[in-house]
């Protein structure tokens, strides 16, 4: 299986990949003029003010989305100066709309934020958007419940509903009311009844009523992606080699639920290798750039510590 990564300009790259031959494009750019990002003290022109981040990032979007079959998925921040936020991630994504992108609901993710980010007025900054695009219509492959867990109900589970007037009922899984509803006065169980108009998923990415609901074995997790960052808890001590690391837990995230088994993740800021690492541990092939030659080293590196699991 192979794991490859060149030193290259991301959007040349993005650019030399066949159509269609990507599965999943993740990554973090560099955030705006947060850093310079110097290679042995010589300033590789990185660091972008906001709107000409943005206005870059689409072209970076739009290479990547000619590549890739499936999702794009950048994690990206804005920067606060002089108590004013930039919104490069808002604008971002208002240029991606504006264009006719095919936006999906953008995923957070959520981090004890660096202390004192939020200077002495504001509150301190835990999380990141993950901006997300993809072709029109249903993803070719995911998995949304990879990551998931059990559901926090059980069927006969007490769950809230809030009837017309406003009261607040507390019924199961199938409509019944209170935590008893599905047993007899003797303390039996109830034949069991599903509730015959649910809430559930829609084909088309939104919500609807319909007949019968059978609960799933693992829930969606949702899009607030928690995950624990600092030293020890980003996967690989390597990780701290680069300026702005991600948790490899953040890319398991995405590599597991949008790209299938043996499929191809790319990463076109591959950085210290935390995608690369990821993709080899389960199972999936990686191609990558990076702009600086210590980062491409890095990478290949940390990808010589790498053992693929078990559980593949």
């Amino acid at each position: 299986m192979t794991h490859t990564v060149v030193q290259a300009d991301c959007l040349e790259f993005l650019k030399a990949q066949p159509e269609d031959s990507l599965d999943l494009v993740f990554g973090s750019p560099p955030y705006q003029n947060a850093r310079l990002y110097l290679e042995d003290g010589q300033d590789l022109g990185v660091a972008r003010a906001a709107e000409e981040w943005a206005w870059w990032m689409v072209d970076v979007f739009k290479a990547a989305q000619k590549a890739c079959k499936g999702l794009v998925a950048m994690v990206v921040a804005g920067q606060t100066n002089d108590f004013r936020w930039n919104a490069a991630p808002a604008i971002l994504m208002t240029e991606l709309h504006r264009q006719g992108f095919n936006l999906r609901n953008p995923p957070i993710y959520h981090r004890v934020g660096i202390p004192g980010s939020g200077g002495p007025d504001w509150l301190r900054s835990d999380y990141e958007w993950v901006v997300c695009t993809s072709r029109p219509g249903r993803l070719p492959w995911s998995d949304p419940t990879a990551c998931g867990h059990p559901p926090k109900y059980a069927p006969g589970g007490e769950m809230s509903h809030q009837t017309a007037n406003g009261r607040v009922n507390k019924r199961d899984k199938w409509g019944r009311h209170g935590s008893t509803g599905n047993r007899k006065a003797n303390g039996e169980r109830k034949p069991q009844q599903c509730n015959k108009r649910a809430t559930r998923g829609y084909a088309g990415g939104d919500t609807v009523s319909g007949e019968g609901y059978e609960p799933p074995v693992l829930a969606n997790p949702g899009n607030v992606i928690h995950c624990p960052v600092g030293g020890g808890q980003m996967g690989s001590p390597l990780a701290h080699d680069n300026e702005a690391p991600f948790p490899e837990r953040l890319a398991e995230f995405f590599v597991l639920s949008f790209c299938p088994p043996g499929g191809l993740v790319c990463d076109p800021f591959s950085g210290s290798g935390t995608t690369a690492a990821v993709c080899k541990r389960w199972g999936r092939r990686f191609t990558g750039c990076d702009l600086r030659a210590s980062q491409v080293e890095l990478t290949r590196k940390r990808l010589e510590t790498v053992t693929p699991s078990m559980f593949v």
